[in-house]
């Protein structure tokens, strides 16, 4: 009985699905990081969805005052909506449903472009990435952009290869997303325009390239529109998002920064090995082949003999090395790898490319079978000219019947199987899929999660009972929220000004070259005598997570 494409084709997205569900889903309240980030975003929805403050501005970003878009907020409200943004678990809910989506996108795309083998490649090895797999676990604004870029990416492809003008809405709804969870994901933008603009080109004069043109407007309108947040902010703020932009390229950026040529490798490196092998420095040399096969089957299927293959991989093959020139100049702080702080997702959005060149190399592979032996002789024969009809029987186009039990001889093209390049790109990706599948995120985060961040609430407001409770980060660029949000959430009063006593310190060792002095005692006891009222007496001091030192300081009696 003979499968229909369409069967396996269903079989093989349900079981990529199945398979990234079940590495995502499971233990989903413990395993993603909780920190300032996480706290703050979980305010922000839940002033939203309680008190009704519409969000104008995203997460801070990491130069000083600008912020990322404000539809992160609006695309996360509906799960913080359902539980009265109580729960951070619905949230992180549905960042994982997205990642799970990610898997089904990403292998519609490389299925459309390379067939059956590309498109389970590039879904199997997004679907056990380590990287993508931690991305889905977490509340970050970064960790919605693998499936807003794979559904860029498809719709743009889809537009191309089907003519369907509004193939390109989709593919801007999916830029708009991705622009606005992460400011480098500006980035995608002309990754996906310079398909429209050749898609525009390849119409005649007439309807066609009218409807074309339309549609590059409808793209822009959208993208541009989904900044109507910041505008209406600026417009109440004086431009300060535009200010203190201004003020950091004044500032000169990074001035510790290697220069370009230095940056350059660093920054490719990681970005075409990311979603394959995650950080490099906990895996450098996988990381290294990673970043060579990407590079290598660019370059060998530059001219591949299939055009709309060929036309895919040229224009993935430039995105990533645009967006490598663009991050090198963009994000100098991504040549230097800080322990516990990686800066990957900044390049998040280039993750599908990455994956769907792999899957499109895989099935180039696949493909290139060797002919049985008895198969390439024939083919030989036939290639030196047709075989004249003879007197003793029919020519070799005519048809025999082996019957039902004679085995059926394969045609000059029947490949053998198993073959050498079978066998290279099955061996390749079992490699990578194990590697990924033994690096997995543990049940629980080194830090504890929510969890923990809510056990360290309750500590705090057992130790300060109902009065307003005022918090202090060390280092002071580090916002409080972590511990700001729970007891927020459990109905209590945070105060932003400086009252007698109820003082709480949250110090991170990470951080204590900044600070200036030690976490557990130095630090926080030379802030309370320089900046607090007098009289304070410490009430409680413990480690909330691995190096994050909570101090509660009371008026003494």
């Amino acid at each position: 009985m003979r499968i229909g494409r369409r069967s396996l084709d269903l079989a093989a997205v349900v079981g990529l699905v199945a398979l990234a569900a079940l590495l995502r889903l499971p233990n989903l309240a413990t395993r993603g990081t909780w920190d300032a980030d996480q706290g703050h975003d979980m305010l922000v929805l839940r002033s939203f969805v309680v008190d009704g403050v519409v969000p104008l501005l995203g997460p801070p970003t990491s130069i000083g005052d600008v912020h990322h878009g404000a539809l992160y907020y609006y695309l996360l409200a509906p799960a913080a909506f359902l539980t009265g943004g109580d729960s951070p678990l619905a949230v992180v809910l549905e960042i994982a449903l997205a990642g799970i989506a990610a898997v089904a996108v990403t292998w519609w795309l490389a299925r459309s472009i390379g067939g059956p083998v590309a498109g389970l490649v590039a879904g199997l090895v997004l679907a056990v990435s380590t990287s993508a797999v931690d991305g889905s676990t977490f509340i970050w604004n970064p960790n919605l952009i693998a499936l807003s870029s794979a559904i860029a990416l498809g719709g743009a492809w889809r537009a191309w290869t089907t003519r369907r003008v509004a193939w390109w809405v989709v593919a801007a709804l999916g830029t708009a997303v991705t622009v606005q969870c992460h400011v480098l994901g500006l980035a995608m933008a002309p990754v996906i325009g310079v398909l429209l603009v050749a898609d525009w080109r390849r119409r005649g004069r007439g309807p066609e390239r009218r409807a074309a043109a339309w549609a590059g407007v409808a793209w822009l309108l959208i993208v541009v529109g989904s900044y109507l947040p910041l505008a209406i902010h600026e417009l109440r703020f004086d431009f300060s998002e535009v200010q203190a932009a201004l003020a950091y390229l004044r500032s000169g950026g990074d001035p510790t920064a290697a220069g370009p040529l230095v940056r350059f490798p660093i920054v490719s490196l990681r970005v075409l090995s990311w979603p394959l092998t995650g950080l490099i420095t906990e895996a450098a040399v996988p990381a290294l082949l990673a970043a060579i096969a990407v590079i290598a089957i660019v370059v060998l299927r530059w001219r591949a003999a299939e055009p709309g293959e060929r036309v895919a991989l040229r224009w993935l093959g430039l995105g990533l090395l645009w967006t490598c020139v663009f991050l090198t100049v963009a994000a100098p702080s991504l040549a230097v790898v800080v322990p516990d702080l990686p800066n990957d997702h900044y390049h998040a959005f280039a993750d599908p490319m990455v994956v769907v060149v792999i899957g499109l190399g895989a099935g180039a592979a696949w493909r290139a079978v060797l002919p049985r032996r008895g198969a390439a002789a024939a083919a030989s024969t036939a290639a030196a000219g047709p075989i004249q009809k003879g007197p003793t029987g029919p020519g070799p186009s005519a048809p025999t019947d082996p019957g039902p039990s004679a085995p059926t001889d394969p045609s000059p093209s029947a490949p053998t199987a198993p073959t050498l390049p079978r066998i290279l790109v099955g061996g390749a990706v079992a490699v990578l899929c194990l590697f990924n599948l033994a690096t997995q995120p543990p049940a629980v985060n080194p830090d504890g999660g929510f969890p923990a961040a809510a056990d360290a609430g309750a500590r705090i407001v057992a130790s300060t009972g109902d009065e307003e409770v005022q918090m202090r980060s060390l280092p002071d660029f580090k916002s409080v929220e972590a511990y700001a949000y729970p007891i927020v959430r459990d109905g209590h009063v945070l105060s932003s000004d400086v009252i007698p006593g109820n003082l709480v310190i949250i110090c991170d060792a990470r951080f204590e070259a900044a600070i200036g002095a030690a976490c557990n005692g130095p630090a926080e006891d030379r802030l309370v005598a320089t900046s607090s009222p007098s009289g304070l007496r410490l009430a409680d001091r413990f480690e909330a997570a691995p190096g994050r030192f909570i101090s509660v300081y009371l008026e003494s009696p």
